[in-house]
């Protein structure tokens, strides 16, 4: 199984945040990345005859930036491209056949309390098992 924490540090390898969590982080500073469970009700994946070879890791990351639109925005599209399109490289042992984003785009969710825009960006990573 792909674990969430393994996905935390691939996104944090990527080196466009100061932060990047998984999980509930409360007080979140400004400039990070949260990596969640997207709640997807899939069936677990089997074929007649035989195990599935692939496996769907569900995934929302939440882009906590600046109460700047235009700077989170940004950090939200630029995050996105360097996902977007990726196929055949490795999460620790697992090896990923490539991401499908879910939407065209990061999507606004507006403003924490303390006014620091958010973008969320949804996807989907296919391993091999």
């Amino acid at each position: 199984m792909l674990a969430l924490s393994e996905i935390r540090d691939y996104i944090e390898s990527l080196g466009m945040a100061e932060m990047v969590y998984s999980g509930k982080m409360d007080n979140k500073p400004k400039h990070c990345v949260g990596v969640y469970n997207r709640d997807a009700r899939y069936p677990p994946r089997e074929c007649v005859g035989t195990e599935s070879s692939y496996q769907i890791k569900p995934i929302s990351i939440l882009i906590h930036w600046d109460k700047k639109q235009r700077d989170t925005e940004e950090k939200a599209c630029e995050l996105y491209l360097a996902l977007k399109g990726k196929e055949n490289f490795e999460i620790g042992s697992t090896k990923i056949q490539f991401i499908q984003m879910l939407q065209n785009e990061p999507v606004d969710v507006a403003t924490d309390e303390e006014g620091i825009y958010e973008f969320v960006i949804e996807l989907d990573f296919y391993y091999k098992v």
